[in-house]
């Protein structure tokens, strides 16, 4: 999917960059945190939230989930297909997580 070179940049100034954090989904997990913490501007620590919470119904807005999904793309050297793009694939950690497997899955198939 095509970027805005005008929104990209913007984001990537306050990005975090965990390279080396592919491997295992218990570092997986804690990646996924660090940056629903910095990107996802949630009124509420992301580690008080179970893996399995709601992140939307924590307050992570479309805007935040856009940032949070840029900085995963990077984070995980992934690119999100159209077909992901949606409010489930972003529900949780739990689904985060699942979805960064199906991508790394598909590149390794």
């Amino acid at each position: 999917m095509p970027r805005s070179p005008d929104i990209r940049p913007a984001v990537q100034r306050g990005r975090a960059v965990v390279r080396g954090s592919q491997n295992g989904t218990g570092t997986m997990k804690a990646t996924i945190r660090d940056i629903l913490q910095k990107f996802g501007r949630l009124p509420v620590d992301v580690a008080t939230l179970s893996d399995q919470a709601d992140l939307h119904e924590a307050g992570l807005t479309s805007f935040a989930a856009v940032e949070v999904m840029m900085s995963l793309e990077e984070a995980f050297d992934v690119e999100f297909p159209d077909k992901m793009l949606n409010r489930r694939n972003f529900s949780s950690v739990a689904a985060i997580e699942n979805a960064l497997l199906t991508i790394k899955n598909e590149i390794a198939a």
